[in-house]
């Protein structure tokens, strides 16, 4: 199972080719579990102009696996936040270490396009799927 990050949805859904794109293409291709959690579910669907298009990519979540968030990992995307901090690495958008929490309790791989996950993965346990350079 792999949760798909912000970053990545909006790449597929404009036809940008990068290397995260190509693994959900062949994710997407051979049927595998794709994960999504609230989060990313809100941040994609709040860019969408308009409304053909958001009410396809809305229904197109609704066919993925949803992780929900418990307060537990509210607390733990804050302690993310705040160990990083405390090694001088600052997240600019908290909301990853929240992204990255959900992964991390689900036991989840995390596929991004977001230098922010770079020190939770060094430092906090975040699996991601590795990709490489076109």
């Amino acid at each position: 199972m792999v949760l798909v990050d912000t970053t990545v949805w909006i790449d597929f859904f404009i036809g940008k080719p990068t290397p995260q794109v190509d693994i959900l293409e062949l994710l997407i291709s051979e049927g595998q579990d794709i994960c999504v959690c609230g989060l990313v579910l809100t941040e994609v669907l709040q860019g969408v102009r308009e409304e053909k298009q958001y009410k396809k990519i809305r229904t197109y979540f609704e066919n993925l696996l949803f992780l929900p968030m418990t307060q537990a990992m509210h607390v733990h995307s804050a302690e993310i936040y705040r160990s990083l901090r405390k090694k001088g690495i600052t997240i600019r958008k908290p909301i990853d270490c929240m992204i990255a929490s959900v992964a991390i309790a689900h036991k989840v791989q995390l596929l991004h396009n977001d230098k922010d996950f770079l020190p939770i993965e060094k430092h906090c346990g975040l699996k991601t799927v590795k990709t490489k350079k076109r």
